[in-house]
């Protein structure tokens, strides 16, 4: 069963989403907060394995309810996703260089949402591809200067490889594709670059993808 707190400031959006989730029969809804205090309190007493968190939200901002969670190691298995209205919501940006796996938008499709709770959970890509990229689009825009790769050393050329077509949006299945090996072993080549990385999920690794300097704006295929 995946578990999920809903922080969101509207009680309206926390009902929707409730209703939604807890008709699925792998999912329920572990509890919910009004200001990111409380859910930070809530994630630390309910350990869910997701948390819908809404940016902006009274009291502790979303975002700064985020760096809390991924900051303290006992809570390193909770998968934060950031709620936005705008898809391109400048705070989201920040929020995943402070570990939240990934956004959505509020008026995502119901079929959508279940999909990203359970991909999450999963390990794997939480958000479509066509989202996906707008966001790397974005990010990479945005992002400061690439620093010294030396942070990649450790990396196998083959692992590099991997990292540079997660940096630009592909999921596993089109990274097997491209490099003709099976999604299996793409979905490993990601799991073991993100391991010696010490990338928190898939989100962190396409950030660390650019500020290492291994993938540069321009670059989405």
């Amino acid at each position: 069963m995946i578990r999920v707190l809903l922080a969101d400031d509207q009680s309206l959006v926390r009902a929707g989403f409730r209703a939604l989730l807890d008709a699925q029969p792998d999912i329920e809804v572990a509890g919910e907060a009004a200001d990111g205090e409380e859910a930070v309190r809530g994630i630390r007493e309910l350990r869910p394995d997701v948390v819908l968190m809404d940016i902006r939200m009274p009291v502790l901002d979303g975002l700064a309810a985020t760096r809390r969670v991924t900051g303290d190691l006992d809570l390193k298995d909770v998968k934060v996703v950031m709620l936005t209205t705008f898809e391109l919501d400048e705070y989201v940006f920040e929020a995943i260089r402070s570990g939240a796996s990934g956004f959505l938008v509020k008026d995502t499709e119901p079929d959508e949402l279940l999909r990203a709770v359970r991909a999450v959970v999963a390990g794997d890509a939480l958000l479509s591809p066509g989202v996906t990229r707008r966001l790397i689009a974005e990010f990479a825009a945005r992002s400061k200067e690439p620093g010294a790769a030396g942070a990649l050393a450790g990396l196998t050329e083959r692992e590099r490889e991997v990292m540079a077509l997660v940096g630009i949006g592909l999921s596993n299945e089109e990274i097997a594709r491209r490099l003709v090996v099976s999604p299996l072993t793409a979905k490993t080549h990601v799991s073991r670059t993100m391991v010696k990385l010490g990338a928190r999920d898939r989100a962190q690794l396409v950030v660390l993808a650019y500020e290492s300097g291994l993938v540069r704006p321009g670059w989405l295929g």
